[in-house]
């Protein structure tokens, strides 16, 4: 599986939505009153995070982020011996842990959460991409994720071998129904995006009909989106889209349809996209052991 390169992808606003999406999973969780009731500031203990499934592994080097951002941070060792992409069996240790009781497992939830959520999108990516094997259509994922977490989940998808769309609004410019409207007409749309901006984004349109495809093809956009057509109407839409504009088709895409929808035509869409990479993922199994205390 892919390796992601981790440290180049959360650089800069990435960087600071993770650690914003950390700081809040851990001021929800409060102080632990257990732990603290438990166990004195001097206790130590060593702890493994252990796979309970066939899974990939997604968001490993989140943990030390977590733990460097607890409210109370404590020296700590950390081992990882498998990394992002890498494919577990149960009991396979995905990483461990030693330090400070109250620290470890004050941390223990958060780490977990991210874990098993990111291996989950990880897992579902892997399954759409195996069924593109053999054709020339590259998944992508959408922006239905999850408020505050769009940058850990597109990261999971990547592991998964799959793509990212924009990640945000201004990344690339999608004109859809509404834009196309309320603008009169695709070219009318068209002409005030590249109007305003200077230089102007990509722009994507999305296409109900045979005529908005036609016409999104003689205003010479970046990508045309079919959206929701059925095979026969993909098929004839691809046949008058030229080479130099990417196609892309969407909507109700299923592990079922995925590849049927690639074969369309001689082509095939150049991307799928697939909202529930991220909204619908189910989360994979991690769990925490404690293999050792320190009195």
């Amino acid at each position: 599986m892919p390796h992601p390169d981790f440290t180049a992808f959360f650089s800069g606003t990435a960087l600071d939505r993770l650690t914003a999406a950390i700081d809040l999973a851990l001021v929800e969780d409060g102080p632990d009153l257990t732990s603290d009731a438990v166990f004195s500031p001097e206790d130590r203990l060593e702890a493994v995070v252990v796979a309970k499934q066939h899974t990939l592994v997604a968001g490993l080097p989140i943990a030390p982020i977590i733990l460097d951002r607890c409210p109370e941070v404590h020296p700590y060792t950390l081992e990882m011996p498998v990394r992002d992409g890498d494919r577990l069996a149960p009991g396979d240790t995905a990483l461990r842990v030693a330090g400070s009781a109250r620290h470890i497992l004050k941390a223990e939830r958060v780490i977990l959460n991210f874990m098993t959520h990111l291996s989950g999108i990880a897992n579902l990516t892997h399954d759409y991409v195996t069924a593109l094997e053999g054709t020339h259509t590259r998944l992508l994922d959408t922006r239905k994720t999850l408020p505050g977490l769009r940058h850990v989940e597109k990261y999971a998808v990547l592991v998964g071998g799959g793509l990212n769309h924009r990640i945000d609004l201004a990344e690339m410019l999608m004109l859809k129904d509404n834009h196309i409207d309320a603008a009169g007409s695709i070219t009318a749309a068209v002409t005030r995006l590249r109007t305003a901006y200077a230089p102007c984004p990509p722009i994507e349109v999305e296409c109900r009909t045979m005529e908005e495809v036609a016409e999104a093809v003689a205003c010479h956009v970046d990508r045309i989106m079919l959206d929701n057509m059925a095979p026969e109407a993909m098929r004839a839409a691809l046949g008058i889209i030229p080479r130099t504009i990417e196609t892309e088709t969407s909507g109700g895409v299923t592990l079922e349809t995925i590849r049927s929808l690639a074969l369309v035509g001689d082509r095939g869409p150049d991307f799928i996209s697939v909202g529930r990479l991220t909204h619908s993922a189910p989360a994979a199994d991690f769990s925490m052991r404690i293999s050792k205390e320190h009195p």
